[in-house]
């Protein structure tokens, strides 16, 4: 049995797939603990999830606000030190980061405490964490294509995103009896993140009684740090009543997708595997302030397969037009759910915890490299 310790806190994009690699680890007899924030959403979406071990420290993201850039240094300087404990009292074969602020501090304090390190990077732009830490690490995971070139051929490997087992598509009926929809309207799912999204929660608040006249009801999911939303409904000029639900997070998302006709989406690295492995057709709205542009990097990749559509948040005046469009044509939405077939070929949890593995076994006790 090796340990392992998992720092993929702070977004649902960062701790979805290390809750989904912490029960494949375990699954093989192995120890994992999973290092996350104390942010909400680290909270609403772990709490299902009680039999994984948790170790939680205060790091926040990075700001050039000045108050903000103070809590960062002391924070940073806090949870640098607690995670030097706790790698001391653990003493794990590997340290294993899927970037953002926890990777940062934790990856940092498993370099300096001699552990080897290991990075997956899930966007289609390497962030700023795994730019920072790939030259110290012993291997880097890239989505296909993606690499950076100072790093040696072999600490690269090429792997997708893993995916908590839970989500896989459901008949559509099973989905929404789950989720309480009408199993006979159209249904649009709007994503705004593990976070919510403003300005898409304004964009379905705007044009609901619109779409609702076309027969289509709205499942959005706003955001736990968000203002919450009076459900609406509107009676269509085709006969039945289209609903709005307002919901601010959801523990099922293998039924949310697979209870959608269309998708509106950020297009984190996260969302776009959850939707490809549902086969989901999708509109994505990328997130335009995300660091170095990534979610839109990550929306190109998907929509050059012929997999998805992007309508940039600059230009939401065509969401409603698209979105329209689409519900009529059944024609594009069927070769969507084709080209996003194609985009899943591979098990990418095996792989990975089998490379794992294998680094492990090249290791002294403690984690430290063998020569």
């Amino acid at each position: 049995m090796s340990h392992f310790v998992i720092a993929c806190g702070g977004t649902g994009g960062h701790l979805a797939p290390g809750i989904s690699l912490a029960q494949a680890l375990t699954d093989r007899g192995h120890q994992c603990w999973l290092v996350i924030s104390n942010k909400s959403v680290d909270a609403w979406l772990i709490k299902k999830y009680p039999q994984l071990n948790l170790f939680r420290i205060s790091a926040v993201p990075f700001s050039f606000h000045l108050l903000k850039l103070v809590a960062f240094v002391y924070y940073q300087g806090v949870s640098f030190f607690a995670s030097l404990r706790f790698l001391h009292k653990v003493k794990p074969q590997l340290v294993i980061g899927f970037g953002g602020f926890i990777t940062a501090t934790l990856g940092i304090a498993g370099l300096v405490s001699g552990y080897p390190l290991v990075l997956l990077e899930a966007n289609h732009y390497p962030g700023k964490t795994t730019r920072l830490l790939a030259s110290f690490c012993r291997r880097v995971y890239f989505p296909n294509g993606v690499t950076l070139k100072r790093l040696a051929p072999d600490v690269v490997r090429s792997y997708g995103y893993p995916i908590r087992r839970e989500i896989r598509s459901i008949p559509k009926k099973t989905a929404r009896q789950l989720l309480g929809i009408d199993p006979e309207t159209k249904l649009l799912v709007v994503i705004g993140g593990s976070q919510g999204a403003v300005a898409l929660n304004d964009w379905v608040r705007e044009h609901f009684c619109s779409l609702g006249k076309w027969g289509i009801s709205v499942y959005c999911i706003y955001g736990v740090s968000n203002a919450s939303h009076e459900p609406l409904q509107v009676q269509s000029t085709e006969g039945p009543v289209a609903r709005l639900y307002w919901v601010p997070f959801s523990d099922q998302m293998h039924a949310v997708l697979s209870s959608a006709d269309l998708i509106v989406s950020r297009s984190g690295a996260g969302s776009i595997a959850e939707i490809i492995q549902c086969r989901v057709p999708t509109i994505f709205v990328p997130y335009p302030h995300a660091a170095d542009d990534h979610q839109l990097a990550n929306a190109r990749f998907v929509e050059q397969h012929g997999s998805a559509m992007i309508v940039e948040q600059q230009h939401l005046n065509r969401l409603e037009q698209e979105v329209v469009e689409l519900f009529s044509n059944e024609w594009l939405r069927d070769r969507f759910r084709k080209n996003l077939a194609k985009l899943d070929r591979e098990d990418t949890l095996d792989a990975l915890v089998n490379d794992l593995e294998s680094i492990v076994t090249r290791m002294q006790p403690y984690g430290r490299a063998s020569v």
